[in-house]
């Protein structure tokens, strides 16, 4: 970190920390991911699995990844610097996007997911505060910790994946097969909290969660909408 200069704390996560920097030679303007130092090989786990990801696909609505280092036994990943997220964004319209905005932002979600899905990724945590803004209005999904490659030959995934309200059913239930419509869940939840200003189902545990999705989809809806 002796070349950067830290400028401020912009987020933190179950993970590590996000910090706004400056490049000490060049001036650029960068946020810094922090990954704590823990003992579970999960955590060793997550941070290779989005270097590995953001090192090998590019596109103008996924986040790049600038540069990657370890230092004191940390991991720290250097990313280009936007601060604003759509969930800020809905704080500021808490009542919805307007209409025109709305299409804006979901066409460039669309278009990373069909670019991840192309390429035979799952996202699976598609939420409000993994989706950056830019000043120009360019959006960005963020955070691959969770991002896995679909392959044929039967693996099991695991099914904690994906934060609650955006969680596909089939991983409330425990299925360990699941595939691309678990982000396409997330996404449908999304439209319509951007739509509203208020999160579609928002439970408070799992069981709540599947009460909600049952109340205002249906089961079999569920089911057969998500594969």
């Amino acid at each position: 970190m002796e070349l950067y200069e830290e400028l401020g704390r912009v987020g933190e996560g179950s993970y590590g920390v996000v910090t706004k920097c400056k490049h000490k030679g060049t001036g650029q303007i960068v946020a810094v991911k922090k990954f704590y130092e823990k003992p579970e090989k999960s955590v060793n786990k997550i941070v290779m699995r989005e270097i590995n990801f953001l090192k090998q696909f590019r596109h103008e609505n996924l986040v790049n990844l600038h540069e990657v280092f370890k230092q004191n036994r940390k991991f720290y990943l250097v990313f280009e610097f936007i601060d604003h997220t759509l969930l800020q964004e809905l704080e500021y319209h808490p009542h919805g996007l307007e209409a025109k905005y709305l299409k804006k932002i979901l066409f460039q979600m669309l278009r990373g997911i069909e670019y991840l899905h192309k390429n035979n990724i799952m996202h699976r945590d598609i939420k409000p505060e993994n989706v950056l803004i830019t000043e120009s209005g360019v959006v960005k999904i963020c955070d691959f910790g969770f991002a896995r490659t679909l392959t044929t030959n039967g693996d099991i995934y695991t099914d904690y994946v994906a934060t609650r309200w955006y969680r596909a059913p089939e991983l409330i239930l425990g299925d360990s097969k699941y595939g691309k419509p678990v982000d396409i869940w997330a996404l449908g939840c999304m439209i319509v909290e951007m739509a509203s200003g208020n999160a579609f189902l928002p439970g408070s545990s799992d069981v709540d969660q599947l009460h909600k999705i049952v109340t205002k989809i249906g089961c079999k809806s569920a089911m057969k909408d998500n594969g």
